[in-house]
């Protein structure tokens, strides 16, 4: 037999030979991305969605797993049959992250009774639930390369191809978690999914011990490994973290904050990873220089990524438009084009760069295994990798972009990727001058780019500020916060932006409902309100509108960014609510001031973000409104923000049914044309027209709502739409919103011009007004209001047909009969 011919003889015996632990670590792969996906959902309701918090839960994971991979890396050595070893691994991860599942679901009022008294020690009870079923996930890698009984000659090949495999049920488990499994199965259900998917790894392993010899600890020639690789490779797990850090961050606003955006940039980041070990495990053990080439691909990385948001532009919007309208145009819905945008965006960013790190992984084996401790070598590289990405994220989160910047950050990570590069390029004895002086040059390359980008570029781009001026930019732990000047002349308003996504701002429309938010509870509450909480602070107006009655004696607001608090001077009708010393601004995510707060209130009045964003249906849940019910005062209210626009009129039903599960007192307000009013109570609501005209004549509240269309006590309670009689019409069916069913998170794309379709459903609803002490003139005052707000709305929803002579018809005989309202006027001041 030929060299050649034996050659490709043991290249196919090598190719067969991890078919199997491919499709085991494919298998294992995509189980534990269901699960970090679930934990992570899991953990922002034990720790809460503050940065710090999230991080350190996080973290418990990723250093489960590079415990895992040394620990079980050793064990793997001392296995004759390893593949018995990572059946086991298997049966465990299905116990114990089941368990975890369960135990999360569970733990976060224990999590805060103990720290609120043994302090940062209860950490340790997400720590274990994480930690332990991460860190038995953590050696499947090693055990499985362990048991390929190849030396280290073959193995860097192979192991690449292991990593690949992993890597692609990474991708498989991302994409099927968000897009099938939370929407069909729930929480709990998805983590069972994930358990089969382990018991069936385990099975497979399990049949597959018979048909492989032993495997075999070498002791010929000892092939040593060079630990100077595990560090190199240890500093680019921090920079490749680090890069995800400051990515989440800058490719937001070219998508979305729904959670499909982030599962497909996480699927783009993995695909890169995948590609590119795939491809350098072809070619590893013919290279001739293995120090230059790892040198090469960790500096390239370090450039690329930076050049990449150097080079952002319209042009990405641009194709993300042709990608969209060609996915449609083959017949593709909503969500399929938009993650065609999505898909675009990730590839353009974040692709080319992961793609070499992928190809590094290959190298990094070659470089830092040797023959004598397989498992306990490859353990070692995955180990020093993902303790360096915990380090990245932690230093990139809360040191390094609030410090410097997210360019200059990513500037920062580029240049340590070319210092990388460079040492790695030293180390090698055979590495050619070309490639080390190309090293060089990528790392003065990046240096100068860094240097050169301009630090506000991010800022620049935002969808917002193209055509309009940057009044405020942060970018800071967590989230970037901009305020954006738009309009013009009296239609000029400030718009609030977080990660690169339009919130709120101060245009007369958003005056309008938020200062009924905060109002409308408050003088129609049966007791005489005494404490509000106020949870989120966006601009300050639904803050500041509580400073204007003056029978509170205690104003609370919960607010997750600091920065979204500096920049409140910019908005006007809030009051100055930031600075003012009747308002007691708390910087904790909403629901765990809640959950570690005891404090009653005679009102909580919310309004997130849409449902629909990630993470934000934890204060939509009929969980969270179980615990809000449980901090309000004997005739306590809940409002709660229900926006029209953003979800689909299923979605919205789903909502209202989540409220009315467990406020047996709820009704419905219209507070502005695109957004409604949910008012829910464990007592009796009773609306006396004497009292509430009482409070409405209370000069600092008349004032505050006459500036935006309310002129009267008949005028406010002409927003009225319907009781708990009329809701439960509305949401009939409707399965609830739940910690483990999130389900809106999860619902399809909002169809076009939605609110034509739910606005005109809810204002059927419509019930008369159950007043108690109304005379006749403001009875009829009050029908005179609402049919004129109702004309309005028909004439909007006429704009919105784009039937232009409807809505002028209509609008003009609303002006007609009130031309000095500020809100009706608003839509039409040129």
């Amino acid at each position: 037999m030929t060299s050649h011919a034996a050659s490709k003889t043991i290249e196919t015996h090598s190719t067969t030979s991890i078919l199997l632990p491919a499709l085991l670590l494919f298998i294992s792969g995509g189980a534990a991305l269901v699960y970090q996906v679930l934990w992570i959902k899991q953990l922002s309701l034990v720790v809460g969605v503050e940065v710090y918090a999230i991080t350190t839960g996080i973290s418990a994971f990723f250093a489960g797993l590079a415990l895992g991979g040394l620990l079980f890396g050793r064990l793997a050595d001392r296995f004759s049959r390893p593949l018995l070893l990572y059946a086991g691994l298997e049966l465990l991860v299905a116990v114990f992250g089941v368990g975890a599942t369960l135990a999360l679901g569970t733990a976060a009022e224990p999590f805060a009774w103990l720290e609120a008294r043994i302090g940062p020690v209860a950490w340790a009870l997400p720590f274990a639930l994480v930690g332990l079923p991460a860190l038995l996930m953590g050696g499947t890698l090693p055990v499985l390369v362990r048991s390929l009984n190849i030396d280290a000659k073959g193995l860097s090949q192979a192991g690449g191809r292991l990593y690949a495999a992993n890597t692609a049920g990474a991708i498989a488990g991302t994409l099927l978690t968000a897009f099938v499994l939370i929407a069909q199965f729930g929480v709990r259900g998805s983590a069972l999914v994930a358990a089969l998917l382990n018991l069936a790894a385990a099975a497979g392993a399990m049949l597959a011990v018979r048909h492989r010899p032993p495997a075999i600890v070498a002791a010929a020639h000892a092939v040593q490994p060079a630990r100077l690789a595990l560090v190199l490779y240890a500093i680019a797990g921090g920079v490749a973290l680090g890069y995800e850090v400051v990515w989440s961050q800058s490719i937001v606003q070219f998508m979305s904050t729904r959670t499909y955006a982030f599962a497909v940039v996480l699927a783009t980041y993995l695909t890169g990873l995948y590609v590119g070990s795939q491809w350098m495990s072809r070619r590893v053990e013919r290279l001739r220089d293995p120090w230059g080439i790892f040198g090469l691909l960790i500096a390239g990385a370090g450039l690329v990524a930076l050049l990449e948001i150097a080079l952002l532009g319209r042009w990405l919007v641009l194709l993300q438009t042709q990608a969209e309208s060609l996915v449609l145009s083959l017949g593709g819905s909503e969500l399929p084009g938009m993650s065609a945008r999505f898909a675009v965006a990730a590839l353009c960013i974040v692709f080319v760069p992961t793609l070499l790190l992928g190809a590094a992984f290959p190298v990094a084996l070659r470089l830092s295994v040797g023959n004598r401790h397989v498992g306990r070598d490859v353990g070692a590289v995955v180990a020093f990798n993902t303790l360096g990405g915990i380090v990245g994220v932690m230093l990139c989160g809360f040191v390094l972009i609030p410090w410097l910047g997210l360019v200059r950050t990513l500037g920062l990570l580029a240049v340590i990727a070319g210092v990388v590069g460079y040492l790695a390029v030293r180390r090698g004895h055979g590495v050619k001058k070309g490639r080390r002086q190309a090293v060089v040059a990528l790392g003065l390359v990046s240096l100068a780019v860094a240097l050169l980008t301009p630090v506000d570029r991010l800022a620049k781009l935002l969808p917002g500020a193209r055509n309009a001026s940057l009044a405020f930019y942060q970018e800071g732990r967590g989230a970037t916060v901009a305020v954006v000047t738009q309009g013009q002349g009296a239609r000029t308003f400030q718009r609030l932006y977080i990660q690169g996504v339009s919130n709120t701002g101060d245009a007369m429309p958003s005056l309008r409902y938020m200062r009924i938010q905060a109002l409308l509870p408050l003088l129609i509450h049966n007791g005489e309100p005494k404490s509000a909480l106020v949870i989120g602070f966006g601009t300050g107006i639904t803050a500041g509108a509580l400073l204007r009655y003056p029978g509170l004696e205690h104003r609370v607001v919960a607010e997750l960014l600091p920065s979204v608090v500096q920049a409140a001077p910019l908005f006007k009708g809030n009051y100055n609510a930031a600075s003012d010393p009747g308002v007691e601004l708390r910087l904790r995510d909403g629901r765990q001031e809640l959950l570690r707060n005891p404090q009653a209130y005679d009102l909580i009045t919310l309004e997130p973000p849409p449902p629909s964003a990630a993470g934000v249906v934890n204060l939509y849940s009929k969980d969270f409104y179980r615990l809000a019910a449980t901090r309000l005062e004997k005739n306590g209210l809940l409002a709660q923000w229900l926006p029209l626009p953003t979800q689909n009129i299923d979605d919205s039903r789903a909502l209202v049914r989540s409220f009315l599960d467990v406020f047996p007192y709820a009704s419905l307000w219209t507070s502005e044309f695109h957004e409604m009013l949910l008012v829910g109570s464990l007592e009796p609501i009773n609306l006396d027209a004497d009292r509430i005209r009482q409070r409405f004549e209370q000069p600092g509240v008349r004032s505050a709502l006459s500036d935006v269309g309310i002129d009267s006590a008949a005028t406010l309670l002409a927003t009225w739409v319907t009781d708990r009689q009329g809701l439960e019409h509305f949401a009939a069916d409707a399965p609830a919103v739940t910690d483990d069913q999130p389900h809106i998170e999860y619902a399809p794309w909002v169809r076009a011009k939605e609110i034509t379709r739910v606005l005109p459903a809810l204002l059927d609803l419509r019930t008369p007004v159950p007043l108690v002490n109304a005379d006749a003139t403001f009875t009829r005052t009050l029908s005179a209001e609402q049919q004129r707000l109702m004309q309005f709305y028909r004439a909007s929803l006429h704009a919105y047909d784009g039937d232009r002579d409807a809505w002028g018809r209509d609008i003009r005989e609303v002006l007609q009969q009130d031309s000095a309202n500020p809100y009706y006027r608003w839509f039409i001041t040129p």
